[in-house]
């Protein structure tokens, strides 16, 4: 059948390439020397073993630079200027690789695929039993600042470099195995000038965000994001409601979660929503129709029944003739001013040679024209504002008749504002047995949020939770905790709605307080009211 002819071209072409793969390494196993071509068949090898399946890396899309545990954002553009950790560099040849690829940065700022290189062990076999006898006194190296340079303009590679500082440090056989690791490591990182770009994801981006700018996102760790995004049950076809201030890192991720199916109602305060992480992520253009937006100053007029927009869409057609007559008034006056000129230039030309009239003539046509095309550009502004402005409030009519229904899946709010009044107003527009999720830095605010909640009732399954993170080295005979690790991940208030009964709600809850009260406390009270 048709359909399934795309996956059989690709089988045989996948078959294919095993086949050379595996003809180009019995030909350099038979072969008896030759180094030229020795090489060669080791760059067709790698250029089939990189000629995965999987995303390409394309010129306009966003993609993230990885160095260590180090992240960058940056957009795929041709001829572009790149500065990341002290290096320059061009994202020109890194077009129709695959994401994950691992480049060099060479002369000129030219990026090239990393070849791998087994690494010649025979220095590091000679280590000593301790490092007592080691003094730190800044003579061990015998490469000065000027070699390195020197040897970094001949054109040599990091990884030699690396070598070279290994075979003239007087103390590095005198170091044990795992400090001779730890110094290898560290003069990689510092010279080896090795790239890998990758895909933007949920986890990378939360990670840049949470080690480059903390503060955009709230201090909002990535396995808290994790949390919120399993809490909230996101899922492809809900209807969700997310309230934040995170740059739009939020609204990413559960735009990611969801893939493209369901809708979005992002609550903004403002003039309008900021997504600056949301770009980052690379999504197609049919996973923002899903995507409605509305600001907060309107929701109580929502709920009150009051609410209503300063311009219909129908209203648009209106403007636009209103302005077309406004045009048509404005080109009459012009022309008038334009005749008026002219008498004017008539009247004085009979005084005037025939020369200095041609010349004035020509200026003032200039004028004319120039005058002409200032106000089609100031014409076609208006109406693209208007056309915009139109739009959005199209968009604003959409997302309120979505609110209106009250049957969101799930609500997210993640915002410095205090968490309490936002809670209790957007809980109206969500569904009963549905969840709900508050992040907030600080415990006191949700405290305050919690005890609301259990006052106003319509919700249950409570929780006030804390996340803990700590990261741990994992290598050979030297396992355990990283000795630095996150202060902390912020607060999570967790809960379902239920159908809430306003006519028991006020007394059920005085009896709930009462009951929770220490029986001292219950008997001062009742002694004060008599």
């Amino acid at each position: 059948p048709l359909p399934s002819a795309p996956r059989c071209h690709g089988a045989v072409r996948a078959a294919a390439t095993r086949m050379r793969s595996r003809a180009a390494e019995g030909a350099r196993r038979s072969a008896s020397g030759a180094g030229s071509g020795r090489e060669e068949e080791e760059e067709e090898e790698e250029a089939v073993m990189a000629a995965g399946h999987g995303p390409r890396i394309c010129e306009g899309e966003c993609a993230v630079l990885k160095r260590g545990d180090v992240f960058k954002a940056v957009a795929v553009l041709r001829r572009r200027k790149i500065i990341f950790e002290k290096q320059w560099f061009y994202l020109d040849n890194a077009i129709g690789h695959v994401y994950g690829t691992t480049f060099e940065v060479t002369s000129g700022g030219n990026l090239q695929p990393r070849r791998e290189v087994e690494e010649t062990t025979t220095e590091t076999k000679e280590a000593g039993t301790d490092n007592r006898n080691i003094v730190d006194d800044g003579k061990s190296q015998k490469l000065t600042h000027d070699d390195i340079k020197a040897l970094k303009d001949k054109g040599i590679k990091g990884q030699e470099i690396v070598q070279q500082l290994i075979k003239n440090s007087t103390t590095f056989r005198d170091k044990t195995e795992f400090a001779q690791d730890k110094y290898i490591k560290k003069k990689k990182k510092k010279y080896d000038a090795v790239i890998t770009i990758v895909k933007p994801s949920t986890r990378i981006l939360s990670t840049m965000y949470y080690a480059r700018e903390p503060g955009k996102i709230n201090h909002l760790r990535y396995d808290t994001l994790a949390q919120m995004l399993t809490l909230g049950n996101i899922r492809a076809g809900n209807k969700m409601i997310v309230m934040e201030t995170c740059a739009g890192l939020v609204v990413g991720a559960v735009m990611e979660r969801m893939g493209g199916y369901g809708s979005i109602i992002q609550m903004y305060p403002g003039g309008g929503p900021v997504r600056a992480a949301t770009s980052c992520f690379g999504f197609p253009k049919h996973f923002f129709s899903n995507l409605h937006e509305f600001p907060l100053s309107k929701v109580d007029s929502l709920l009150s029944g009051m609410f209503s927009t300063e311009m219909l869409p129908s209203e648009f057609e209106d403007n636009a003739l209103v302005e077309e007559e406004s045009n048509g008034l404005a080109d009459e006056k012009q022309t008038s001013v334009q005749e008026t000129e002219e008498e004017s230039i008539t009247a004085t030309a009979m005084e005037v040679n025939q020369t200095e009239e041609q010349e004035k003539m020509d200026i003032n046509a200039e004028d004319i024209e120039f005058k002409d095309n200032k106000e089609k550009d100031n014409k076609e502004n208006v109406r693209e504002k208007q056309r915009k402005q139109w739009e959005r409030r199209k968009k604003l009519i959409e997302a309120a008749a979505l609110l209106t229904e009250k049957n969101a899946d799930g609500l997210i709010v993640a915002s410095k504002f205090h968490p309490t009044p936002l809670l209790l107003s957007l809980l109206e527009f969500v569904a009963p047995s549905r969840p709900f999720v508050v992040y907030c830095q600080y415990k006191e605010p949700l405290l305050e949020c919690y005890t609301k909640l259990r006052e106003r009732g319509g919700v249950i399954n409570l929780k006030l939770s804390e996340t803990w993170l700590r990261n741990y080295q994992v290598l050979p005979d030297r396992s355990h905790p990283k000795l630095t690790m996150s202060g902390g991940g912020g607060y999570l208030l967790s809960g379902i709605t239920v159908v809430l009964d306003k006519g028991k709600s006020d007394s059920s809850n005085l009896e709930a307080l009462k009951m929770e009260e220490p029986s001292s406390k219950r008997c001062k009270v009742q002694d004060l009211q008599c």
